[in-house]
């Protein structure tokens, strides 16, 4: 009898959990439609570079570039300009020239185009970038870089007002570690030809891209000597240059730490046509200055 009547109750009992696992099973069902739209969701913001709470979850490594401007070279995960920098004055720029200025953003601007819209270059006649001031302000809507080829390359800049020329078409100026990327490969000079190799000993500035055979692996033009390039990172000012010793014959001076000096350094990498240049120019070439310091060999070239 005993066992008789517990089998309706086993029935009963496998019944309610039948019942019960139908049930969850449409509950998840249920749920799963959020959830997976949610996913699919992140999935498209992470491949199309979205931002929030559910972009990059699985990390903040930064995503490679994909492809870079016209005027840029792929470096790593970098667009980096492929020439030093010519430093323009574009009137009017919000209004009658602003498709001239999202030119220069998007990189296609070219020599023509800001000739038509009536920029100036600057930075080829010490301190003709006033009313931008040696300390970045006021150059807001003021002046804007440009990698061009076939151009004297603007100099006498201040670290400051550099990056504000990269700012002002939506790029920066490049991290140390950065450059490095970008110049590796390119030659480390010996003499200089006057023609096409690297201009690290001569009278003056070359035309961007003119020394056809100073080209870095990712094909940046002119990242040793011509002019010395800022670069985004300070330093403590320091007290020597000891050189590379065996490893290189490029400029170093990034020995000590100064405690008297009232500033930090900013670096330029690279070399230069003249004074940092001859032997000490390289893709190794490293050295401090004042970031309101301004030579006629120093210049910059900017990154996205």
């Amino acid at each position: 009898m005993t066992s008789k009547e517990s089998l309706p109750s086993k029935l009963s009992l496998l019944m309610i959990l039948a019942g019960t696992l139908t049930m969850a099973g449409v509950e998840s069902s249920a749920w799963a439609g959020p959830t997976t739209e949610r996913g699919a969701r992140s999935a498209r913001l992470s491949s199309e570079g979205g931002h929030g709470p559910e972009a990059g979850q699985s990390g903040s490594r930064t995503a490679p570039a994909r492809g870079c401007g016209p005027d840029a070279v792929q470096a790593g995960t970098l667009c980096l300009d492929t020439y030093e920098a010519s430093v323009w004055r574009v009137p009017n720029p919000t209004t009658t020239n602003a498709l001239l200025v999202r030119k220069l953003r998007q990189g296609t601007a070219t020599a023509e185009d800001l000739a038509a819209g009536g920029a100036t270059q600057l930075g080829l006649d010490d301190g003709d970038y006033v009313p931008c001031q040696a300390n970045g302000q006021d150059c807001a809507n003021d002046i804007y870089a440009a990698s061009l080829p076939s151009l004297i390359p603007s100099a006498n800049i201040t670290w400051f007002q550099a990056q504000e020329a990269c700012a002002n078409v939506g790029k920066r100026l490049p991290t140390n570690a950065e450059w490095q990327v970008g110049a590796n490969g390119t030659q480390d000079p010996g003499p200089d030809d006057g023609r096409t190799d690297c201009n690290t000993h001569s009278d003056g500035v070359s035309t961007t891209g003119a020394r056809g055979a100073c080209v870095s692996a990712r094909g940046a033009f002119d990242m040793v000597g011509n002019m010395a390039e800022w670069v985004a990172d300070w330093v403590p000012s320091p007290t020597s240059c000891p050189g590379w010793a065996s490893f290189s014959n490029d400029d170093m001076c990034l020995a000590g730490a100064s405690t008297t000096t009232n500033a930090p350094s900013a670096i330029v990498r690279g070399g230069a046509f003249a004074s940092i240049g001859g032997a000490l120019a390289g893709p190794f070439a490293i050295h401090p200055f004042q970031p309101f310091h301004t030579a006629g060999f120093i210049g910059f070239r900017c990154a996205r």
